[in-house]
């Protein structure tokens, strides 16, 4: 079983509100850095690209 390599987001707060996300192929994971054994969301990379382009433009923005 590969072990996989999360990496905590370069602009986290330090406040504990950050993601982690790890690319072990052709998905990419991501899960809440506080909490390891809880889910795991999975995209493919044409789902990661829209989600990225989504949250540049605003489209997430409370």
């Amino acid at each position: 079983m590969t072990t996989l390599r999360w990496k905590k987001s370069t602009r986290s707060n330090g406040g504990g509100n950050c993601v982690e996300v790890a690319r072990p192929s052709q998905v990419v994971m991501v899960r809440d850095s506080k909490d390891h054994q809880g889910p795991v969301l999975s995209f493919d990379a044409e789902q990661w690209v829209g989600f990225v382009q989504g949250i540049r433009a605003g489209e997430f923005d409370v």
